[in-house]
């Protein structure tokens, strides 16, 4: 009898570790998921808008902002003409308009990520000009997915006037700053610039100027912590009548 309360007793004792190593494991799985997205959508976020709310109205540069104030994309075109000719000119180069970002469009980027399928339309994250966030965006897929893509962003700053973010998305991963879900930029913004310069002009606008957007020419981050390079111009095209 002893031998056999004493196998019990070791039994017992083995199921409790192992309850106790179980727990532990839950706890972890559980809890580094919540935390991460706790910091992520609510601390960090708030710590950022409240550090960068106080500096941005001591920039003078022409960029655009995320939600938190912090600098984001480059602003690197300014396009003057009618919004039915830069609908054309993209359209007809294959691009897409960007859906609106919502409980939808949020799922089909994230399955189009994951499952490697085409999101023709996939929404791009918000971005602000002057308090405001973009009006509209078109982007074009450079794979199977979401994941890469040529995409640019518009804000309309006066009649028959607009200012746009062209930049390519490298891949997706985590803001350096909010550690929120983000795309990651390529580094050569002044390319991807050109290159929808090069699109616009085949649809028929011409380039007039280029000026400066006071963004001292060398190496940057972006909202997600990006490094990009530029020489800080933005180049001004005068849009075609229409396709």
């Amino acid at each position: 009898m002893p031998s056999v309360r004493l196998s019990a007793i070791l039994s017992d004792d083995r199921r409790r570790r192992r309850w106790g190593w179980g727990t532990i494991a839950a706890l972890v799985l559980l809890g580094v998921p919540s935390l991460w997205f706790a910091m992520a959508y609510g601390g960090l976020p708030r710590l950022w808008s409240h550090h960068e709310h106080k500096l941005i109205g001591q920039r003078d540069q022409i960029v655009s902002y995320t939600a938190q104030d912090i600098p984001g994309d480059p602003v690197n075109l300014r396009l003057i003409g009618e919004r039915a000719a830069i609908d054309c000119a993209f359209r007809r180069a294959g691009w897409s308009g960007a859906d609106p970002v919502d409980w939808r469009s949020a799922l089909g980027i994230g399955a189009s990520v994951l499952l490697a399928r085409p999101y023709p339309t996939a929404p791009v994250s918000p971005l602000y000009f002057a308090d405001r966030m973009q009006d509209f965006a078109f982007q074009r897929d450079a794979g199977r997915s979401a994941d890469k893509r040529h995409h640019i962003r518009f804000w309309q700053i006066g009649p028959r006037d607009w200012l746009a973010a062209a930049t390519f998305d490298r891949g997706v991963g985590l803001s350096l700053f909010t550690l929120q879900v983000t795309h990651h930029i390529g580094r050569d913004v002044d390319a991807e610039r050109n290159a929808a310069g090069a699109l616009l002009q085949a649809s028929g606008a011409q380039m007039i100027d280029a000026q400066s957007s006071r963004v001292t020419p060398g190496w940057h981050r972006n909202g997600g912590g990006d490094k990009y390079r530029t020489d800080g111009m933005i180049h001004v095209y005068r849009l075609g009548g229409g396709c």
